[in-house]
């Protein structure tokens, strides 16, 4: 540990600090070794919990119904990168890069103003958690998913996708990740939202 630097361990500090919504699983993962010299990444995902007909589960056993299966809502990732002699691309020593995933229905999905729903409601969750940042850039891309032969008979869907980065104004980057975390919880479609942050359209029908 003495041969990470300060700045860095400032970093991870802040990230162990964030209050992420209870609704969504953070775990850390491997992160990637040749975008920096230092770097963290961790997974997120949202998960609707494939309860049993009959009484509706609160409490511990949602909990515990939750852990066992059920549908993903929303996926991604967050990686702090950290390179102390910094980057011209990156304009500061450090970079976070994201990717939010999540499936619609095809009706919703083919609402041509998806793309800068997303890009927008990425920019106004960082301005939300006044977390500073500059040089922030992304794609927003739409799959669509459509079943043939045996799997004919599933509703075509699609899904969004949503790559950004961008440079955090300093070390403290606890907003940072909760901005995103609220980011993924708005594509699983769960409310509420910031006074004056768009929503995505509704989730998928069953």
């Amino acid at each position: 540990m003495s041969a990470v630097p300060a700045d860095f361990m400032t970093a991870l500090a802040a990230l162990r600090r964030a209050q992420c919504r209870s609704e969504l699983r953070l775990e850390e993962l491997p992160a990637p070794s040749r975008l920096a010299p230092f770097a963290v990444a961790i997974g997120a995902e949202v998960v609707q919990p494939a309860a049993p007909a009959g009484r509706p589960l609160h409490g511990p056993a949602l909990a515990a119904v939750g852990s066992s299966g059920g549908t993903e809502l929303a996926t991604g990732r967050f990686v702090l990168l950290y390179d102390a002699e910094g980057s011209e691309l990156w304009d500061g020593t450090f970079r976070i890069v994201t990717y939010i995933r999540a499936q619609l229905d095809a009706e919703m999905g083919n609402d041509s103003l998806l793309g800068s729903v997303a890009w927008t409601w990425l920019v106004e969750a960082l301005d939300v958690h006044h977390a500073g940042y500059r040089n922030a850039g992304g794609t927003a891309t739409r799959i669509l998913s459509e079943s043939f032969g045996t799997l004919a008979d599933q509703q075509d869907a699609i899904d969004i996708e949503l790559r950004a980065s961008w440079t955090p104004d300093s070390a403290q980057v606890q907003a940072h990740l909760e901005a995103w975390s609220d980011m993924v919880c708005t594509f699983a479609g769960l409310p509420p939202l910031p006074d004056g942050v768009a929503p995505l359209p509704n989730r998928r029908r069953n």
